[in-house]
């Protein structure tokens, strides 16, 4: 007999991150009860009975925050959440309160990020972010700009946070010449030396060595306003900070200092704080500073791929293998 398993979320959501093929799948090996289960649905006032003998819950981005009250009265046979987008703090709480297993495709959603973020500090090694033409008269003569920028031939590099997605960015940085240097004070030496990474001691000391610095720090209290003036002011005359993590970790008064007082220095942001950035923002204005819309995660055919992996870790729990991507009440003190 097939166990039974609900999708919680907005039909747009859940057939986003999941496939039509990844739900087929999932079909095959469960019985899926037809409706999705949004917010609106879960506190309509019924009592729903159909939840009641509910193995696993599959969701995706708006994924309905319950109390350990409400778990227990609409899911008290759940035993798993699977959750195709990356971080859980908004809800998980609750439910591991009740035993309930937790999964997360932070996996997935890092290879994008780390795509995009390679990509751009190649980019930034060539001067491209500041010699770009945005209007105006064109710049085409390389030779006026060679000289500050270093190129990807033996450039150094600079990684803040090691966690899964700094990781991967190094990793794939592998494929370049380049010396690349990482903070985090939770990174051993032994697991720097695999990476190919040289530790720094210091933050400021990491954007006094590099010419791109790329911030990859998990998102909690202990971080937020961690990338100050002290570093901003340590970076050379043509370094480029570049931001994929979380807006709330920058001083954004001491970057944009920084980046009036030598404007070389270019900042690539697909986050902010606030996102988007308040109206009047000299983010807006600064002829140094390129901004996108919180695009370096999944997005188009990429959610799909959040989906997949869900579908793999449901089938290495339900036989009992080991599975990748659980959320430990450990990890949710450090992740994002």
């Amino acid at each position: 007999m097939k166990q039974k398993a609900v999708f919680m979320g907005t039909k747009e959501a859940i057939e986003n991150a999941y496939s039509g093929e990844t739900r087929a799948l999932l079909a095959g090996e469960l019985e899926i009860l037809p409706e999705y289960y949004t917010e609106a649905v879960l506190r309509d006032g019924g009592d729903h009975p159909e939840l009641r003998d509910v193995s696993y819950v599959f969701s995706t981005w708006g994924m309905t925050a319950l109390s350990e009250t409400e778990i227990a009265a609409l899911l008290p046979a759940l035993k798993a959440v699977f959750y195709a987008a990356g971080t859980v703090q908004a809800f998980a709480r609750p439910f591991m309160a009740r035993g309930v297993h937790i999964f997360s495709a932070w996996g997935a959603n890092a290879v994008p990020v780390a795509e995009v973020t390679d990509a751009e500090i190649v980019l930034a090694n060539k001067g491209f972010f500041q010699t770009m033409h945005k209007g105006g008269e064109p710049v085409w003569s390389e030779h006026d700009f060679a000289g500050p920028h270093p190129g990807n031939y033996g450039a150094a590099v600079g990684i803040i946070g090691a966690g899964m997605i700094g990781s991967m960015v190094i990793e794939r940085l592998k494929a370049f010449r380049l010396r690349v240097k990482v903070f985090d004070p939770f990174l051993s030496e032994e697991r720097a030396a695999a990476l190919g990474a040289e530790k720094t001691e210091s933050l400021p000391e990491l954007f006094a060595c590099c010419h791109v610095i790329s911030n990859h720090l998990a998102n909690n209290a202990e971080t937020v306003g961690m990338i100050d003036r002290r570093c901003f002011d340590r970076m050379a005359e043509n370094a480029v900070f570049l931001n994929t993590g979380r807006g709330q970790q920058v001083v954004e008064a001491d970057l944009i200092a920084a980046l009036k007082e030598k404007p070389g220095r270019a900042a690539v942001l697909d986050v902010t704080w606030p996102e988007p950035p308040a109206p009047g923002s000299e983010l807006y204005t600064l002829g140094n500073v390129i901004l996108t819309p919180h695009m370096a995660g999944s997005l188009g055919d990429e959610v799909a791929r959040m989906g997949e992996y869900m579908y793999a870790e449901y089938k290495a729990f339900s036989e009992g293998r080991p599975t990748k991507y659980e959320v430990s009440g450990q990890m949710l003190a450090t992740m994002a």
